[in-house]
């Protein structure tokens, strides 16, 4: 009798055990899922690079199929406790020649902005209420041009999905900031990196307005992850915009003096 009960007590104990194992696994897969994490986790993974350079070919379709391509390159610098700041130079062709966007992300608050136009030989500063606009044309809005900072949205829920075939992370988020043109996102993230696969965006009535594409993703060596071909299709007027990366560096030497406002009016 004695051996029976202790049998049923190892038992009891054996189940609580198993039970409360059982409980950490939910609990860590839940935890895997907070969106809040996940986008922090993209961050992170985007990060460490300090200072880079990276050139850049700009294809814009039209509905009817016409395009016209863009030769730019962008310098960008991390700013510790603080959003990157990117500076944007357009190349080629001459009728954009020389066209410049200086943005200083902030992990809070509005982000500053200026476009340089050398044909006024001015700098024009980009207000809160115009970063929904297009940027040059293109289907990126002004506000797409800042670096993704996690504490500027509000992560909504996550799950997990399936994508071309694989496993990975949905994510919904709104931006918790003035003037977006956007009411929240629908993000879908590699499980390795976390990195963005697709971005569905939605306008300020709720409707999808337009889906980024992102490709042919590589690691650098300060273990930077960066997708290299990005498309971005307006859903609702059937245009789209292509970006290509090229020639990454994350050895160039850059600084806070190289994103000073002061330098638009020397660009060359």
């Amino acid at each position: 009798m004695l051996l029976c009960r202790s049998i049923h007590i190892a038992s009891s104990i054996s189940k609580f055990v198993a039970g409360a194992v059982l409980l950490l696994s939910v609990c860590a897969a839940a935890s895997d899922l907070d969106p809040q994490v996940l986008m922090k986790e993209r961050k992170q993974n985007y990060s460490g690079w300090g200072s880079s350079e990276v050139a850049l070919t700009m294809t814009l379709h039209t509905a009817s199929g016409q395009l016209s391509v863009r030769k730019l390159r962008t310098q960008a610098l991390e700013v510790e406790n603080d959003g990157d700041k990117a500076l944007t130079i357009f190349d080629e062709p001459m009728d954009v020649s020389g066209v410049a966007l200086l943005t200083h992300s902030h992990i809070t608050g509005a982000d500053d902005q200026w476009l340089f136009l050398p044909s006024l030989k001015r700098t024009k500063r980009i207000s809160s209420s115009n970063k929904s606009g297009a940027f040059m044309g293109s289907e990126f809005a002004f506000e797409d041009m800042s670096s993704f900072e996690y504490e500027k949205y509000k992560g909504i829920s996550a799950r997990e999905e399936m994508m071309d075939g694989k496993s990975v992370y949905l994510v919904e988020m709104e931006p918790d900031y003035k003037d977006s043109g956007y009411t929240r996102m629908l993000t879908w993230l590699d499980k390795n990196h976390k990195q963005p696969l697709k971005v569905e965006f939605y306008d300020r009535k709720n409707t999808l307005l337009k889906t980024l594409i992102l490709s042919d993703y590589r690691q650098y060596p300060n273990k930077a992850w960066r997708a290299h071909v990005l498309k971005m299709k307006n859903i609702q007027t059937n245009k789209d915009t292509e970006l290509l990366f090229s020639n990454f560096n994350f050895t160039v030497s850059l600084n806070d003096d190289d994103f000073n406002k002061n330098v638009l009016n020397r660009i060359r």
